[in-house]
């Protein structure tokens, strides 16, 4: 049965997506269908506010918050199953690993979940899984879940004022879906859903213009959002960041990008770079492995460099860089399964030589500049 499900297509998403300026005020309404009681999860860092925010906004539902802090970690997850109580509705209010850990909570829980992001960060809000880390903060692996969010709710006007950097960090996360899709479909594998199937027309198509609206609207979101601007070109890019980078990865595959950057977290001087910081510079990683064309290649530079995104070891943090931590890295990188996606076998020397050789592009290409 197993080789009769790899060949069948698989398409997942929320169930409602909703966008737009003044969202989140309208949540309490949009909660109304999902249960009467309802736990928000909120960033330890925006829950003074949010939470305020929040007991103003449900009148209907009634509401319970809690601050999330730490790790989504399989330790710290038990602690907040347990304070989602006899709630109908599990929200998650934050970046994404306050997400990550509402989907813990309401898939262990059996609850509605509910999805409202801060920032445009991370493809976390539509996506149907959870990453792991240890206590210490290494990646460690992914929890996938049999449905997505049954609602995520994006409030432009509230993730326009996030720092900038957020946003930035979700292009990079961004960048990786059409690269990761093509492998994935030049190698014929599964998708990210639980259980693995093939891609669908609809998954590859929204993974090709995912790449393409960042190219056009990428840097004139960041400037958007520089000065507090909610563009035509900012609030595409959120869409992009949290919607079609989120099905793209999910019903097409992750693979090369994602799998570099499972590798750098093992080394502690990229510790305080933000996931899509790492997942860009592995994309730069996925396409050096590859062996894919100069054209791409600059494309991809001209892309990471206009909005800020890391293109050299140096940008992720690792000023100092000896055999010892590359080899690390590349260690860490071959235990991530989704390395298997590429279209060819990979070994630890290969990704030991394409760090190095990515890291040379990227610095050979800023004295150009």
């Amino acid at each position: 049965m197993g080789n009769i499900k790899g060949s069948v297509k698989g398409f997942m998403s929320p169930a409602k997506y909703i966008q737009g300026p003044g969202q989140m005020d309208l949540l309490d309404e949009y909660c109304q269908g999902l249960g009467r009681k309802a736990v928000a999860f909120i960033d330890a860092y925006l829950y003074d506010g949010l939470s305020k925010k929040l007991d103003g906004i449900f009148t209907q539902v009634e509401l319970v918050t809690k601050k999330f802090s730490g790790q989504v970690s399989l330790v710290n997850a038990e602690k907040y199953v347990k304070m989602a109580g006899d709630a109908e509705i599990v929200i998650g209010v934050g970046g994404g690993r306050t997400m990550d850990m509402a989907k813990i909570v309401a898939n262990e829980a059996k609850k509605c979940l509910v999805i409202v992001p801060t920032a445009a960060s991370t493809d976390a809000p539509t996506s149907a899984l959870s990453v792991i880390y240890t206590e210490e903060g290494a990646h460690s692996h992914e929890i996938f879940y049999d449905k997505g969010p049954d609602l995520v709710v994006v409030d432009t006007a509230l993730i326009a004022s996030a720092p900038v950097r957020l946003l930035v960090a979700g292009m990079g996360d961004a960048l990786a879906t059409f690269f990761e899709a093509r492998a994935c479909m030049e190698s014929d594998s599964t998708n990210n859903m639980k259980g693995g199937f093939k891609r669908t027309i609809a998954s590859y198509a929204i993974a090709k213009e995912c790449y393409a609206v960042l190219l056009r609207d990428g840097k004139n979101a960041k400037l958007a959002a520089e000065v507090g601007s909610l563009s035509v070109a900012l609030d595409n890019i959120i869409e992009v960041n949290s919607l079609l980078s989120g099905i793209g990865a999910e019903c097409n595959g992750a693979s090369g990008a994602h799998a570099f950057h499972d590798g750098f977290t093992a080394i502690k001087e990229s510790a305080d770079k933000l996931h899509g910081e790492k997942v860009a510079f592995g994309v730069l990683c996925q396409l050096v492995i590859e062996n894919r064309g100069p054209e791409e290649l600059k494309e991809v530079l001209d892309f990471s460099h206009s909005v800020g995104l890391p293109i050299t070891l140096e940008e992720m943090g690792i000023r100092e860089v000896t055999p010892e931590k590359i080899k690390a890295a590349a260690q860490a990188i071959m235990h991530s399964p989704i390395l298997l996606r590429e279209p060819f076998d990979v070994t630890e020397d290969m990704v030991y030589a394409t760090i190095l050789a990515a890291d040379a592009i990227g610095r050979d290409y800023k004295k150009a500049c």
